[in-house]
């Protein structure tokens, strides 16, 4: 499953949101009545810049779940499980191909 991204807004852009988010949360009656307060003022979605917030509170420890860090290791640690696959599939084929070229060579007299 892949998720899209989107790059609309920049990590300063972010940040700040996310900063007022939680500046702000006691001024409004839930974290969500903050969020969508915040999120109209810069333009996303709510929804989009309460995932923002769930993940900075990862990053601070405040939450449970994987880290930005650990997310991009995560990443990287697929690719590159992905990359080995492909490369074994085709050592695999080759080595398939090599095997019955010698069984040809040795059945011819």
């Amino acid at each position: 499953m892949t998720k899209k991204t989107s790059n609309r807004f920049s990590p300063e852009v972010r940040q700040r949101a996310v900063r007022l988010v939680l500046e702000h949360a006691a001024d409004h009656a839930s974290q969500w009545a903050a969020i969508g307060s915040i999120a109209g003022k810069i333009g996303c979605m709510a929804e989009t810049l309460r995932g923002w917030v769930r993940q900075a509170e990862r990053d601070q420890g405040q939450r449970a779940g994987p880290t930005s860090e650990a997310g991009e290791r995560i990443k990287a640690l697929e690719r590159e499980n992905r990359e080995l696959r492909q490369a074994n599939e085709i050592l695999r084929k080759a080595s398939a191909y090599f095997a019955m070229a010698e069984l040809d060579r040795r059945s011819k007299p």
